[in-house]
């Protein structure tokens, strides 16, 4: 636990849950989306650079898989704001443990859940409902010559989607499976 957050491990080390804890009184709630203090056990040493918003339309769209490469690898903080959505890390780090393996959360807006993924992950999610709001807190800021990404439906990965996957943009229906001879990112 750490002050307004409650954290959790999953089975990916790194992957962390961050269960934000509401103040609740007669007008309403109030609830903290990051603190640096409170979360410097998770975050470490690296500073919030960027913060992203996102509204996704149509339930069953998938946005993913996103990584960036070194220099430019980030850690992101994800959350729901409206909606609801299958939020999806996948190990990419080279002789990682876990390499290849996913975890996902359902990460709502009434939840109150994050989610933390750490540098040498993909990252993506599907929307469970319409009009998914997602706000995104990344360490480092976007690098075009940096992005890479997995195709969401790749065969070695093999997520789960909890739906259909619909309505990919054409970005990242374009995203390759990964090659056999794939053996991650080194950090």
């Amino acid at each position: 636990m750490t002050g307004r957050f409650d954290v959790t491990e999953t089975g990916l080390p790194g992957v962390l849950v961050l269960q934000r804890k509401p103040q609740v009184d007669e007008r309403g709630w109030f609830e903290r989306m990051h603190g640096t203090e409170d979360l410097a056990g998770v975050v470490g040493p690296r500073s919030i650079v960027q913060v992203n918003r996102t509204l996704t339309r149509t339930r069953a769209t998938v946005r993913g898989m996103h990584y960036q490469v070194p220099p430019s690898a980030e850690a992101k903080i994800v959350s729901c704001l409206r909606g609801a959505i299958f939020d999806v890390a996948v190990d990419l780090r080279r002789d990682s443990p876990t390499f290849l393996r996913w975890h996902a959360e359902m990460v709502t807006a009434e939840n109150s859940r994050s989610l933390f993924i750490p540098e040498g992950f993909a990252h993506g999610f599907q929307a469970v409902a319409d009009d998914c709001e997602v706000l995104y807190f990344h360490t480092a800021a976007y690098d075009p010559a940096a992005e890479r990404g997995v195709h969401p439906q790749d065969p070695r990965v093999a997520i789960a989607w909890p739906l259909p996957v619909e309505h990919l943009s054409e970005r990242d229906a374009s995203h390759p499976a990964l090659a056999p001879e794939f053996d991650g990112i080194a950090l």
